[in-house]
Protein backbone atom coordinates (compact mmCIF):
# COMPACT_ATOMS: atom_id res chain seq x y z
CA UNK A 1 0.00 0.00 0.00
CA UNK A 2 2.82 2.46 0.86
CA UNK A 3 4.25 1.74 -2.39
CA UNK A 4 0.61 2.63 -4.30
CA UNK A 5 0.14 5.86 -2.03
CA UNK A 6 4.62 6.84 -3.32
CA UNK A 7 3.38 6.29 -6.82
CA UNK A 8 0.27 8.00 -7.13
CA UNK A 9 1.25 11.23 -4.99
CA UNK A 10 4.73 11.33 -6.83
CA UNK A 11 2.68 10.89 -10.50
CA UNK A 12 0.19 13.69 -9.45
CA UNK A 13 2.99 15.89 -7.42
CA UNK A 14 5.20 15.79 -11.13
CA UNK A 15 2.09 16.99 -13.02
CA UNK A 16 1.11 19.78 -10.49
CA UNK A 17 4.33 21.41 -9.63
CA UNK A 18 5.92 20.55 -13.64
CA UNK A 19 6.05 24.31 -14.60
CA UNK A 20 7.14 25.47 -11.00
CA UNK A 21 10.06 22.97 -11.46
CA UNK A 22 10.76 23.93 -14.73
CA UNK A 23 10.48 27.48 -14.01
CA UNK A 24 12.99 26.81 -10.67
CA UNK A 25 15.10 25.19 -13.18
CA UNK A 26 15.56 27.64 -15.65
CA UNK A 27 16.19 30.43 -12.49
CA UNK A 28 19.25 28.06 -11.05
CA UNK A 29 20.77 28.20 -14.65
CA UNK A 30 20.49 32.24 -15.38
CA UNK A 31 21.49 33.41 -11.72
CA UNK A 32 24.87 30.78 -11.26
CA UNK A 33 27.30 28.86 -13.05
CA UNK A 34 27.01 25.13 -13.58
CA UNK A 35 23.84 22.70 -13.84
CA UNK A 36 20.03 23.14 -12.59
CA UNK A 37 20.74 19.77 -10.45
CA UNK A 38 23.00 18.43 -8.15
CA UNK A 39 23.28 14.50 -7.73
CA UNK A 40 25.19 13.36 -4.53
CA UNK A 41 25.70 9.95 -3.57
CA UNK A 42 22.98 8.84 -0.84
CA UNK A 43 22.82 6.02 1.41
CA UNK A 44 19.26 4.00 0.88
CA UNK A 45 17.58 0.89 1.89
CA UNK A 46 20.17 -1.54 3.19
CA UNK A 47 22.63 0.88 3.04
CA UNK A 48 22.77 0.91 -0.62
CA UNK A 49 24.09 4.09 -2.51
CA UNK A 50 22.17 5.64 -4.80
CA UNK A 51 21.99 9.41 -6.96
CA UNK A 52 19.77 11.74 -5.24
CA UNK A 53 18.64 15.13 -7.41
CA UNK A 54 18.11 18.25 -5.66
CA UNK A 55 18.01 21.83 -7.18
CA UNK A 56 21.61 23.18 -6.84
CA UNK A 57 21.13 25.71 -3.97
CA UNK A 58 25.07 25.89 -3.90
CA UNK A 59 27.84 27.08 -5.81
CA UNK A 60 29.41 24.75 -8.16
CA UNK A 61 32.76 23.95 -6.63
CA UNK A 62 31.28 23.99 -3.07
CA UNK A 63 32.61 20.61 -1.35
CA UNK A 64 30.31 17.78 -1.10
CA UNK A 65 29.81 17.63 2.98
CA UNK A 66 26.74 18.22 5.21
CA UNK A 67 26.00 21.94 5.03
CA UNK A 68 26.73 22.17 8.73
CA UNK A 69 30.28 21.26 7.83
CA UNK A 70 31.22 24.03 5.82
CA UNK A 71 32.55 27.24 7.77
CA UNK A 72 29.97 29.36 6.37
CA UNK A 73 27.08 27.98 4.51
CA UNK A 74 25.57 31.33 3.47
CA UNK A 75 29.16 32.24 1.52
CA UNK A 76 28.36 29.48 -0.78
CA UNK A 77 24.71 30.20 -1.50
CA UNK A 78 23.98 30.55 -5.37
CA UNK A 79 21.80 34.25 -5.79
CA UNK A 80 18.60 31.84 -4.77
CA UNK A 81 19.71 29.32 -2.83
CA UNK A 82 18.85 30.61 0.31
CA UNK A 83 15.18 30.82 -1.35
CA UNK A 84 15.43 27.34 -2.31
CA UNK A 85 16.24 25.87 0.96
CA UNK A 86 13.73 27.91 3.26
CA UNK A 87 10.98 26.96 1.16
CA UNK A 88 12.15 23.46 0.33
CA UNK A 89 11.92 23.71 -3.13
CA UNK A 90 15.26 22.25 -3.89
CA UNK A 91 13.90 18.69 -3.19
CA UNK A 92 11.06 18.56 -5.66
CA UNK A 93 13.37 16.53 -8.06
CA UNK A 94 13.83 14.10 -5.51
CA UNK A 95 10.25 12.61 -6.83
CA UNK A 96 12.12 11.40 -9.72
CA UNK A 97 13.95 9.14 -6.81
CA UNK A 98 10.41 8.09 -5.52
CA UNK A 99 9.19 7.13 -8.76
CA UNK A 100 12.65 4.89 -8.89
CA UNK A 101 11.60 3.01 -5.67
CA UNK A 102 14.86 4.51 -4.31
CA UNK A 103 13.00 6.83 -1.68
CA UNK A 104 9.44 7.06 -0.08
CA UNK A 105 7.97 10.36 1.07
CA UNK A 106 8.16 9.40 4.37
CA UNK A 107 11.45 7.74 5.86
CA UNK A 108 14.72 8.81 7.15
CA UNK A 109 15.99 11.26 5.11
CA UNK A 110 19.05 9.70 3.44
CA UNK A 111 22.46 10.32 4.90
CA UNK A 112 25.35 11.70 2.42
CA UNK A 113 27.64 9.01 1.58
CA UNK A 114 30.56 10.36 3.72
CA UNK A 115 28.34 10.34 6.77
CA UNK A 116 29.67 7.39 8.67
CA UNK A 117 28.42 8.00 12.26
CA UNK A 118 25.44 8.52 11.59
CA UNK A 119 24.94 5.56 8.47
CA UNK A 120 27.15 3.27 11.80
CA UNK A 121 24.15 4.55 14.23
CA UNK A 122 21.15 3.70 11.40
CA UNK A 123 23.09 0.52 10.80
CA UNK A 124 23.33 -0.68 14.35
CA UNK A 125 19.72 0.35 15.14
CA UNK A 126 17.77 -1.46 12.33
CA UNK A 127 17.25 1.48 10.59
CA UNK A 128 18.68 1.46 7.55
CA UNK A 129 16.33 -1.67 6.37
CA UNK A 130 13.60 1.07 5.83
CA UNK A 131 13.57 3.15 2.32
CA UNK A 132 14.48 6.74 2.86
CA UNK A 133 12.15 9.33 2.49
CA UNK A 134 11.56 12.88 1.03
CA UNK A 135 10.43 13.71 4.72
CA UNK A 136 10.60 11.98 7.97
CA UNK A 137 9.52 12.05 11.88
CA UNK A 138 13.14 13.67 12.17
CA UNK A 139 13.00 16.23 9.93
CA UNK A 140 9.41 17.49 11.43
CA UNK A 141 10.87 17.56 14.75
CA UNK A 142 14.29 19.47 14.27
CA UNK A 143 15.60 18.86 10.95
CA UNK A 144 18.82 20.80 10.35
CA UNK A 145 18.93 21.50 14.44
CA UNK A 146 19.14 17.92 15.40
CA UNK A 147 22.45 16.39 16.77
CA UNK A 148 22.91 12.56 15.19
CA UNK A 149 21.94 10.55 17.97
CA UNK A 150 18.68 12.12 18.52
CA UNK A 151 18.01 11.86 14.84
CA UNK A 152 18.53 8.55 15.29
CA UNK A 153 16.49 7.71 18.15
CA UNK A 154 13.71 9.67 16.38
CA UNK A 155 14.61 7.24 12.95
CA UNK A 156 13.69 4.17 15.45
CA UNK A 157 10.84 5.88 16.72
CA UNK A 158 9.23 5.94 13.14
CA UNK A 159 10.87 2.37 12.36
CA UNK A 160 8.37 0.80 15.58
CA UNK A 161 5.37 3.51 14.75
CA UNK A 162 5.28 3.17 10.90
CA UNK A 163 1.64 2.83 9.34
CA UNK A 164 0.04 4.56 6.85
CA UNK A 165 -1.59 6.73 9.03
CA UNK A 166 1.40 7.97 10.70
CA UNK A 167 3.29 8.56 7.00
CA UNK A 168 -0.15 10.85 6.52
CA UNK A 169 0.33 12.72 9.78
CA UNK A 170 4.11 13.11 8.92
CA UNK A 171 3.65 14.01 5.93
CA UNK A 172 1.04 16.93 7.24
CA UNK A 173 3.41 18.46 9.79
CA UNK A 174 6.05 18.40 6.72
CA UNK A 175 3.08 20.85 4.95
CA UNK A 176 3.27 23.31 8.03
CA UNK A 177 6.70 22.85 8.53
CA UNK A 178 7.81 23.87 4.93
CA UNK A 179 4.77 26.67 5.09
CA UNK A 180 6.12 28.25 8.66
CA UNK A 181 9.50 27.83 7.48
CA UNK A 182 10.16 26.04 10.46
CA UNK A 183 14.08 24.26 11.43
CA UNK A 184 15.73 25.26 8.59
CA UNK A 185 18.97 26.60 10.05
CA UNK A 186 20.60 27.12 6.25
Amino acid sequence: MKRTFDLVLALSAMILFAIPVLLIAITVRLTSKGPALYWSNRIGINNAIFKMPKFRSMKFDTPAVATHLLENPKSVLTPIGDFLRKSSLDELPQLWCILKGDMSFVGPRPALFNQDDLVALRTEKKVHELLPGLTGWAQVNGRDELPIPQKVALDVEYLQRRSFFFDLYVLWLTFVKVIKRDGVSH
